[in-house]
C-alpha cells in the first residue's frame, strides 16, 4: 500500500471540491496527493466511428490532471502531487486505485436541495466496495466551511476547526471507525461529536406509558453503555475533547442534524465480499445523501 491520498478527477465542479479537500489532508498526514483520471474505453462500434477530433481527447486525458495538479502545487504549497490515467468501468477502477493508498477521496453533487439524492452511482460503488475509508466531499466545499465562524462572524480558515461528527454504534462498536475520528479529531485540533441514537422496544412502551421515569432510566443506562464506550478513547487521545449526544431518535437524523456544524462526520460500513449489491446500511446511505459536511465511510469487518 502506497502512502497516497486519492482522489477521483474529472473535471466537474464536484471533482474539484474533492481534489482540495484531498490536498488539505495530504498536507495533514504528510503523505502525497494522487490525482487519478478513469476514462471509460468507446465501444467497438464507436471506436470505427470517425472522432471529433484529437483534442477532445487530450483534453480529458491529459490536460485535466496536468492543469489540476498545476493549481493545485500553487494552492498549497509543499505538497507532493502525482497524476495518473487509467481506463475502465469508473466505480470498479476508483475502488481499486484508492485501495492502493490510505484513503480515496470522490466529489458528490447536488441534484436538488438539501433534500435531494446528492450521491452518484460511481461515489457509492466505490463506497460499497472499498477496503479503505472512502470521504464524499460536496461541490463548492470551501476550505472554510470546516472552520468556526471567526469573532466578526465572517467564515475563516483560520478560524479553530469544527467537531468530528462520530456515528457511535453502542450495540456493535468498531475500533477501526472510532480510530478514523479520534485520529482526525486529533490532527485538526478539535472535538469528537460522539452521536449515538437509540429506540425502545415495542414491548417497552407499555411500561413507559404505565411509568414515565422508565424512559428516563432507560437514557441514562444508554448514555453510561456511550461513556463506557469511549472511555478508553479518552485515555488514548487526551487532548480531545469529547461531547457525547444521545437520542432516542433516528440515528441518521441525528448524525445528519449534527452535520450541520461538522468538519467531518465519521461512520461505518460493514465488509461483504459480494460484489452484488449496494453494501451500504440505510444510516450510512441517509448520511451521504442528506449531511452537510464532507463524509468519511470507514468499512469494517
Amino acid at each position: 500500500m502506497s502512502r497516497t491520498v486519492t482522489v477521483g478527477l474529472d473535471g466537474s465542479p464536484e471533482s474539484r471540491s474533492a481534489a482540495e479537500w484531498a490536498a488539505r489532508e495530504a498536507l495533514m498526514r504528510g503523505l502525497t496527493l494522487r490525482l487519478v483520471h478513469v476514462w471509460e474505453p468507446v465501444p467497438a462500434p464507436m471506436a470505427q466511428a470517425p472522432l471529433p477530433g484529437a483534442e477532445t481527447h487530450e483534453h480529458w486525458t491529459e490536460r485535466i490532471p496536468r492543469e489540476a495538479a498545476e493549481g493545485l502545487r500553487l494552492r498549497h504549497p509543499g505538497i507532493e502531487v502525482a497524476t495518473e490515467q487509467r481506463s475502465g468501468s469508473p466505480g470498479e477502477t476508483l475502488t481499486t486505485a484508492g485501495d492502493e493508498g490510505e484513503l480515496v477521496v470522490l466529489g458528490s453533487r447536488g441534484l436538488s436541495g438539501v433534500g435531494g439524492f446528492l450521491v452518484g452511482s460511481v461515489g457509492l460503488a466505490v463506497v460499497a466496495h472499498a477496503e479503505r475509508p472512502v470521504v464524499l466531499v460536496r461541490a463548492g466545499e470551501q476550505a472554510a466551511d470546516e472552520h468556526e465562524l471567526d469573532p466578526a462572524g465572517v467564515p475563516s480558515a483560520a478560524a479553530p476547526y469544527r467537531p468530528v461528527v462520530l456515528g457511535a454504534d453502542v450495540a456493535a462498536p468498531n475500533d477501526a471507525v472510532i480510530a478514523f475520528a479520534f485520529d482526525a479529531a486529533a490532527r485538526r485540533g478539535t472535538a469528537v461529536r460522539a452521536v449515538h441514537a437509540w429506540t425502545m422496544p415495542p414491548y417497552y412502551v407499555y411500561g413507559l406509558a404505565a411509568d414515565p421515569a422508565f424512559g428516563q432510566d432507560v437514557a441514562k443506562q444508554e448514555q453510561a453503555a456511550l461513556t463506557e464506550l469511549l472511555r478508553p478513547w479518552r485515555q488514548k487521545y487526551p487532548s480531545v475533547e469529547v461531547v457525547e449526544v444521545t437520542g432516542a431518535a433516528s440515528a441518521s437524523a441525528l448524525l445528519i442534524d449534527a452535520s450541520r456544524d461538522a468538519s467531518l462526520v465519521v461512520v461505518g460500513r460493514r465488509r461483504r465480499r459480494g460484489r452484488i449489491g449496494a453494501h451500504v446500511g440505510p444510516v450510512t446511505h441517509a448520511v451521504l445523501h442528506h449531511a452537510t459536511a464532507p463524509v468519511a465511510v470507514v468499512p469494517h469487518d
